[in-house]
């Protein structure tokens, strides 16, 4: 009944707020909508109408889905030095990464129910009901990673709200344990994402022992870019106080984890640039063309300068403490890998194909549509998650007043 009685006071939660909350949730509500048009002319006439072909099968829905894995195991950055050193300034905050994780991953599992096609195969992903051809299939693995790290952090962040809803302290064991099971199982999501690429031996562009390392070092850096400008949002439009230092460290952690990054892929440049091997051609494709196809050739070095700029902003003390380039740096991060992730990564894994031909895709209207959708929802869901945790941390919501309203009433009756 305590629950039930917490759900509900969550839930009217969500219709409470400023006028600004409500344009907010009206603009999503016209995304989604326009969104979900495009998605039902994909359910109706099939994937033919995105622009994937047999010669790039892996193309926009896939990269997203990367992209958002990513994100989803960035949250191991906020509860490391929360959880395991205790450090309170980020302890503060440290759900919200939880609840980006949980919303990262539930948008990375529908961009795999749009690519499938038909959404009823994805019954065959799911443990015990369907065949998930369980353990040879390496998207089944990634599946599985992917679902019990989405109940690991549910899990977590729904004990701490409830905890603190009814004012008790958190059972301490279970929650360090659980979280001491979610830092491997952060790292262990993006590495099994990883491995799809690598299980595939006739493409030679993913087949390299640093995908997974570069995976893990670019995630740590686009989804606390993320929270970095939810963080100074929530400071602008609510009571949340965070500090100054939260920010400063979750800054410097993004700046060890761009030098891995950008160290990672130098030494993967290196490796294919020296050795001067056939499989160059795919990444001579991605940075400099090949003939008159060029079309990738500006977003791989506007990645490149993008990430080369945010580390440079994050690296000099005096411009990572600096709220303007700050901000301008976590954008930078941000699109730099979501680039590299949505265009620099797949794309030319299939360019040339195995014919040596090349097949020039952009995403159709279908497939950005549809990849808005998912977002918009996504979006959505963690707008409802992050007010109803602000009002029960930060903003002292007595939802439990709620409670003594009933209780009054059965007292009186």
């Amino acid at each position: 009944m305590n629950f039930i009685r917490f759900v509900k006071g969550s839930i009217q939660l969500f219709f409470r707020g400023t006028k600004t909350y409500y344009a907010w949730l009206l603009f999503l509500f016209v995304l989604i909508v326009w969104g979900a048009g495009g998605y039902a002319g994909q359910l109706r006439d099939g994937l033919i109408t995105t622009n994937m072909r047999d010669s790039v099968s892996w193309a926009f829905y896939i990269g997203n889905f990367t992209f958002l894995v990513g994100v989803a195991a960035a949250a191991v950055m906020l509860v490391i030095p929360a959880y395991i050193y205790n450090w309170k300034p980020i302890k503060e905050i440290v759900i919200f990464g939880e609840l980006l994780a949980v919303c990262a991953v539930i948008m990375s599992i529908a961009f795999i129910v749009v690519d499938i096609g038909n959404p009823m195969r994805f019954w065959h992903m799911l443990p015990i009901l369907g065949t998930m051809n369980f353990p040879y299939s390496m998207l089944s693995w990634d599946f599985f990673f992917l679902l019990a790290y989405l109940i690991i952090n549910f899990v977590v962040v729904s004990h701490l709200l409830y905890a603190i809803f009814y004012k008790k302290e958190y059972r301490k064991k279970m929650v360090l344990t659980i979280v001491f099971i979610s830092i491997p199982m952060a790292v262990g999501i993006h590495t099994v994402t990883a491995f799809l690429y690598n299980a595939l031996p006739a493409r030679p562009f993913w087949n390299s022992a640093l995908l997974a390392p570069r995976f893990l070092a670019s995630a740590f850096c686009s989804g606390p870019a993320i929270l970095l400008i939810l963080f100074q949002i929530l400071r602008k439009i609510t009571n949340f106080e965070i500090k100054d230092e939260a920010i400063w460290r979750i800054a410097e952690l993004m700046v060890y984890a761009m030098f891995i990054y950008l160290f990672f892929t130098i030494a993967e440049l290196f490796k294919e640039f020296y050795s001067g091997t056939q499989h160059l051609l795919y990444w001579k494709y991605l940075l400099f063309g090949i003939g008159d196809n060029k079309e990738l050739v500006p977003y791989s070095w506007l990645s490149i300068g993008m990430g080369f700029a945010a580390f440079i902003l994050f690296l000099i003390p005096k411009t990572r403490k600096n709220f303007v380039t700050l901000n301008i740096g976590t954008v930078l991060i941000y699109s730099s890998v979501y680039v590299e992730k949505g265009i620099a990564l797949i794309i030319p894994g299939f360019t040339p194909d195995v014919l040596g031909q090349i097949y020039v895709y952009t995403p159709s209207m279908t497939e950005i549509r549809t990849a808005v959708l998912i977002f918009s929802l996504g979006s959505l869901l963690f707008t409802f998650l992050v007010k109803v945790a602000i009002a029960i941390i930060f903003e002292n919501y007595n939802i439990g007043s709620i409670r003594g309203k009933e209780e009054s009433v059965r007292i009186q009756a």
